[in-house]
């Protein structure tokens, strides 16, 4: 009978107790493998992966992520994270007396394009340089990569996200939606407009008053 605890950075081999297939975000090709690890909150999922560190390169991975914290002002990499349009939040932690390494992160869509669009930019190369510390990795764009990450990757026992319905392109939209209508709100031919006697009616609709409502919150 295999063992119920397994050592995190050791590569998995239970299989999956549970039906774990990613939720694609509208128009994202759904997972060709829903065997694939992680747990989703709506059209969150989240993807967390457990490595060992190659004996004494602790000191120049911990170099590696200072200069990547120092590269998240990038303007490249910042491009890229919206090129990709699917992250949502990630971290890098080093634990367990500098012997392992942990990355985690929430993104939109199925696992595998996950993947393969972190290889196609900028933030691919960063991923290598990183990952490069961690015994056995292959390199972001090798073939076994997956397959390599799959192993290395722990399910969440418990993942909830504060908004399971908004995608991360879906984040974007409000934020321009609501700095445009800020806009239009600091205009003297909005207030007019909310003044003109010829509105009164639009003006009163319970959606207009909550729109008001919202924007004043």
């Amino acid at each position: 009978m295999a063992p119920l605890v397994r050592v995190l950075g050791d590569p998995r081999t239970d299989p999956w107790q549970e039906n774990l297939t990613m939720t694609a975000t509208s128009g994202a090709a759904q997972s060709a493998h829903p065997e694939r690890p992680g747990r989703s909150d709506g059209v969150c999922s989240e993807f967390t992966v457990f490595t060992k560190i190659k004996p004494g390169e602790a000191d120049a991975l911990c170099k590696d992520l200072a200069m990547l914290a120092d590269a998240a002002d990038d303007e490249k990499v910042h491009a890229a994270v919206r090129q990709i349009g699917t992250l949502h939040d990630a971290r890098h932690v080093i634990f367990d007396n500098d012997t392992r390494f942990m990355f985690a992160s929430v993104f939109d869509g199925s696992w595998d394009t996950y993947i393969d669009d972190f290889a196609q930019t900028v933030v691919g190369d960063r991923f290598d340089k990183v990952f490069s510390h961690s015994e056995g990795f292959p390199g972001v764009k090798d073939p076994g990569a997956k397959d390599w990450f799959v192993a290395h990757q722990a399910p969440a026992g418990v993942f909830v996200s504060a908004y399971p319905d908004l995608t991360v392109q879906q984040i974007y939209k409000d934020q321009r939606v609501e700095e445009a209508f800020e806009e239009v709100l600091d205009t003297p031919e909005f207030r007019a407009a909310l003044e003109n006697p010829a509105n009164a009616d639009l003006v009163a609709t319970p959606a207009f008053q909550k729109l008001l409502e919202e924007a004043s919150a």
